[in-house]
């Protein structure tokens, strides 16, 4: 951002505001740079120069904590287009959401199952089978397995491909193994998983999913959603996250990274 008239350039790599120089800064030469006449300002009162430091130091801190806080959490925006699974309801998302409940989500969801299926803790996502970031929770998810049970479930919100992959999983004989070639294929930019067949029973259950998604209000993915095993509680997160944070979400013991 550039300033005119009383704006002075505050340093290298800094877009701050710096009051103009007054005219009692002087230089023996006409054609120094105004800013060795600020070194000069500084030395004579050491309090602003203290007050410039501290104000480079916070804006510093600041950056840094934006940009950790950008890469905390990965997910995709829910953009779908016109010719997808779920147009309509993602236009009136806000005026019909309803309140996150595991019940509605077994009563109204189809996805398939990975990890311990006789857990008492169960862990549901709501993924699109063209998000990377969807693919990078289940390969963080792939450790919790034997503490848990993940129930995958497709939705249909980045393209028109994405209903029709996740019909494509929920119609494989086996969806886990399917879900495994599917990413590799996709992070081989290949295309991920071959539609064929009839699908449409399929491709019905990705739209109610959808639907579902929207109705709670959800705006990205992966969408993951559980009673956190030690608390009790509900949690949810929109957007993926390492092996760590998505244990400590839902309530499972951190794996110890050696073993």
């Amino acid at each position: 951002m550039a300033f005119s008239g009383a704006a002075q350039d505050a340093g290298p790599g800094l877009g701050v505001y710096a009051p103009p120089v007054k005219s009692h800064l002087h230089s023996d030469n006409p054609g120094t740079d105004n800013r060795f006449a600020r070194l000069s300002f500084f030395r004579q009162d050491p309090l602003i120069f203290l007050y410039y430091a501290d104000l480079r130091m916070k804006i510093y801190l600041l950056s840094a904590l934006a940009l950790a806080a950008s890469l905390s959490l990965a997910g995709c925006n829910k953009t779908p287009a016109p010719d997808t699974a779920a147009p309509a309801a993602a236009a009136s998302a806000k005026a019909t959401t309803e309140p996150v409940s595991i019940a509605a989500i077994t009563a109204q969801a189809t996805g398939f199952t990975v990890g311990e299926p006789m857990s008492a803790h169960t862990v549901y996502v709501f993924f699109d089978a063209e998000c990377p970031h969807c693919a990078d929770l289940w390969e963080a998810a792939k450790p919790l397995k034997s503490e848990a049970k993940f129930v995958w479930i497709p939705v249909g919100v980045l393209n028109k491909a994405s209903t029709e992959q996740g019909a494509a999983l929920l119609a494989s004989k086996d969806p886990a193994s399917a879900m495994d070639a599917h990413e590799a294929s996709m992070r081989a930019h290949q295309g991920g998983i071959v539609v064929s067949g009839d699908l449409d029973a399929q491709r019905a259950e990705v739209k109610k999913n959808t639907d579902l998604m929207v109705r709670f209000g959800f705006d990205a993915i992966p969408t993951i959603i559980a009673i956190n095993a030690k608390t009790g509680k509900l949690v949810t997160q929109e957007g993926a996250s390492g092996t760590a944070a998505l244990a400590t979400l839902v309530g499972l013991r951190v794996p110890d990274p050696a073993s």
